[in-house]
């Protein structure tokens, strides 16, 4: 069973913007960038697969946010590549609201060796 990580309030994540959940918090091997788009979270290894961007710098719309570098674009529901010149997908992660609480729940492949 994944563990199950208390990421942010409800408030913290505006309708179209994403925040960065440290790695220290995580465990996993990359910080996370918690999504929120259209009333939806959703949660994404933070570093694009093409460059050393951030995405939770990115634009979001539409169920897609765009690398701020390159413009590379994921799925935010499953880190899928949707546009050059990203060419590797990205790692997804569990995301449950439960009240005013985000939980993440980390990817058991992205988990950091001990």
């Amino acid at each position: 069973m994944p563990a199950r990580i208390l990421a942010a309030k409800v408030s913290d994540v505006p309708d179209g913007e994403a925040i960065v959940i440290p790695r220290a918090l995580t465990g996993t091997v990359d910080d996370i960038a918690l999504f929120h788009d259209s009333g939806e979270y959703f949660a994404l290894d933070n570093t694009c697969s093409h460059e050393l961007a951030s995405l939770a710098e990115g634009w979001i719309e539409g169920g897609v946010v765009e690398c701020p570098m390159h413009t590379g674009r994921f799925c935010l529901r499953d880190g899928k590549v949707q546009s050059a010149p990203a060419t590797e997908d990205v790692a997804s992660h569990g995301v449950e609201v439960d009240g005013d609480d985000i939980v993440i729940l980390p990817n058991p492949e992205r988990i950091a060796e001990p």
